[in-house]
């Protein structure tokens, strides 16, 4: 299937391995679940004054439902996995 003809991932959420786990504070980090993302998320990110790549990170936390410095301590594999799974719940769009 070509780029243009990907479908979106319509579930609700979706759970993601992490070929890398991690612990964090004291929490141990062997999957993380990615709820759809919302415009409210989006905006919210959107207004953060920082780098591109802090921008993604608060996001990607917001959606998984930990706090960015978990996002921060993943491996970029793992962090490419979360990265695509927002892609796939956007039609293959990144925005």
């Amino acid at each position: 299937m070509s780029d243009e003809e990907k479908q979106p991932d319509m579930r609700a959420e979706a759970p993601i391995t992490l070929d890398f786990p991690i612990e964090v504070d004291g929490v141990k980090y062997a999957s993380l679940t990615m709820r759809r993302p919302k415009t409210k998320d989006s905006k919210k990110a959107a207004k953060f004054k920082g780098h591109d790549a802090d921008r993604g990170v608060l996001l990607l936390a917001d959606l998984c439902g930990v706090a960015p410095n978990v996002i921060d301590e993943l491996d970029e594999y793992d962090a490419k996995k979360l990265g695509d799974q927002l892609d796939a719940f956007r039609g293959g769009q990144s925005s």
